[in-house]
């Protein structure tokens, strides 16, 4: 039997914390978790851990001023990746890896919050993080920033959606090295109705949130988005131990 992996993992905002799908795909592969609340915590050596996760949040990339934190944290995911060691970035995380392997971030065309369809590109198809879902999903956004275009080479793009460009980045050669701007980690309706609680200042500004139809939508797609995500985690777990 496999040993455990041990991942750091960092949260940025007190109600958006690991997703139900997230932390149940966890247990299942054997992987435990260390979180960090970053806006009030420094935030441990990633290098004594096996791997790294980030969360989504409120900061936006270049809000070091706003959020000093920012700052340590970029550079704990340069340290990560000069190690060789896994990462996955989720909504911030995402972004924060773009901005570290030399993407422009900024305000996406349009704010995303509830749920979409995303499609995998070309290269999401062969990505091994992929392999076993269907070539469009569902996804659970909520975001307003994004990685823009144009990409630098070391990167590609392996999701895109009509609400965004850039849904999945990887680091090229590094599969393990991955960048999500969605939060399926997160989408069933208590993690829903919690971020909606949370977020609601945000939320109000337009364009219009409608919560209900946000919450219905969790219901619906939970027990789907639920068995997707186990099998995208599952995959990740495997390249981990594998590399």
């Amino acid at each position: 039997m496999s040993e455990s992996l041990r991942f750091l993992v960092v949260q940025h905002m007190p109600w958006e914390g690991p997703g139900v799908h997230l932390l149940r795909a966890a247990a299942r592969f054997d992987v435990q978790f260390q979180g960090v609340e970053i806006w009030h915590r420094s935030i441990p050596d990633p290098l004594r851990f096996d791997g790294m996760v980030i969360l989504g949040g409120s900061p936006n990339v270049d809000q070091e001023v706003e959020y000093p934190f920012l700052t340590a944290e970029k550079e704990a995911i340069r340290r990560v990746i000069r190690a060789g060691k896994p990462f996955l970035g989720f909504c911030l995380g995402h972004q924060l890896l773009g901005h570290v392997l030399g993407a422009q971030v900024g305000p996406n065309f349009r704010r995303s919050v509830g749920f979409t369809e995303g499609r995998l590109t070309a290269a999401g198809r062969g990505h091994p993080l992929f392999q076993g879902l269907p070539d469009s999903f569902p996804l659970f956004k909520w975001h307003g920033q994004a990685v823009l275009r144009p990409l630098p080479e070391h990167l590609e793009v392996l999701v895109t959606s009509a609400d965004c460009e850039m849904e999945a980045i990887s680091l090229k050669g590094k599969p393990y090295i991955i960048g999500l701007q969605f939060d399926n980690h997160a989408a069933c309706r208590m993690d829903a109705a919690v971020w909606l609680d949370g977020d609601r200042d945000w939320l109000s500004q337009p364009p219009e949130v409608d919560p209900a139809l946000v919450l219905r939508d969790a219901e619906r797609l939970q027990e789907l988005m639920g068995a997707q995500f186990e099998l995208f985690f599952g995959n990740f777990i495997s390249l981990c131990r594998s590399r």
